[in-house]
């Protein structure tokens, strides 16, 4: 015979597989008649919970996965030295996975995570992944989940971000003033949040400060610096002439520095250069890297105690929490042209 799971009852009853799961824990988030609905059909269907999931859940490591990128990232790094410091204080251990961009590599680690028993995961979303099937199912097997920086906004949990529109916006911002009219902005891949709210940001600016918006100057790249290389070549080898490169991570700022060089054009004299999330060594760069900055420090810490948090008292998380940090303008001289 078919073992009845607890999708049977959900497909049955029309409600999601998180509802029926807390509505056989007895969980205080789900209506009496809900619970009512959802007890009797299992006893009618003979519905017998799996005792290892029971024992995943119910069981508690002091362990906590860390998805993210790529741990070489500064930024991801600090994100982590964050993470570790709270978790640290509260008896955690923390356990770093990477995807490396991989989706594949993403899913791999959301099951090796559930299966050896963590107690929650901090996750920041790969850049190819499309499909948010992996977290879901974990979200609604109760598992404690919280996103930072790359967020998922399809799943109801905790996220922790910071103001991605405003920090764009304050770049362009920044270029304008410095003179700059033919801004090109190269944005990550796009079926990413951040990326998004970068892009919607530079073009708000643009739009504020009455600059036609070009298409042609928009373009997409990989999180990488030879991409990003071949792309700013591309931009500079155009029937266009552009006086200022918005990028929307300082992995590709990187690129766009070396073919600004390349080309043997001065910044900010001929083109000025604007990053975003700063690197230890942006300031050794010639001419030095203008970037946006992020508190990537407080991101894992704040990331860290709202997974804790739900992982040690579930009661408490009725209020879906969004903290969403503030960034600052760092100006050096690859974009400084006036002061």
């Amino acid at each position: 015979m078919k073992k009845i799971t607890i999708k049977d009852i959900a497909r049955e009853l029309n409600i999601s597989t998180s509802t029926v799961s807390r509505a056989l824990r007895d969980s205080y988030e789900i209506g009496a008649e809900t619970k009512k609905r959802v007890l009797e059909l299992a006893q009618q269907l003979d519905y017998t919970p799996d005792p290892v999931a029971l024992s995943l859940l119910n069981s508690h490591s002091n362990d906590i996965g860390v998805i993210v990128p790529d741990i070489a990232n500064p930024f991801f790094a600090t994100v982590i030295a964050g993470i570790e410091d709270v978790a640290f204080a509260q008896g955690y251990h923390v356990v770093i996975y990477q995807s490396h961009d991989s989706y594949e590599r993403e899913v791999l680690n959301v099951k090796h995570i559930f299966n050896r028993r963590k107690d929650g995961l901090l996750v920041s979303v790969a850049a190819n992944t499309h499909d948010y099937s992996h977290f879901k199912d974990l979200h609604d097997a109760g598992f404690p989940l919280v996103f930072f920086d790359r967020i998922c906004e399809e799943i109801d949990t905790h996220k922790v971000s910071v103001d991605d529109f405003e920090g764009a916006y304050n770049a362009a911002e920044h270029l304008i003033q410095q003179g700059c009219r033919s801004i090109a902005h190269i944005s990550g891949p796009q079926n990413l949040l951040i990326s998004r709210r970068r892009l919607h940001g530079y073009r708000a600016a643009l739009m504020d400060y009455k600059i036609p918006i070009n298409e042609d100057l928009i373009l997409a790249s990989d999180f990488d610096a030879e991409h990003s290389l071949l792309l700013t070549r591309r931009l500079l080898q155009g029937n266009i002439k552009i006086d200022g490169i918005c990028a929307s991570a300082n992995s590709i700022a990187i690129g766009c520095h070396a073919a600004i060089v390349e080309a043997g054009l001065s910044m900010p004299q001929d083109i000025a250069l604007i990053g975003f999330s700063d690197l230890p060594l942006a300031g050794l760069f010639n001419p030095p890297l203008s970037t946006v900055s992020q508190p990537a420090f407080e991101m894992g810490r704040s990331a860290a105690k709202l997974l804790i948090n739900l992982i040690k008292k579930p009661e408490d998380n009725k209020m879906l929490i969004s903290n969403v940090l503030k960034t600052s303008l760092i100006v050096r001289k690859s974009s400084l042209r006036n002061g």
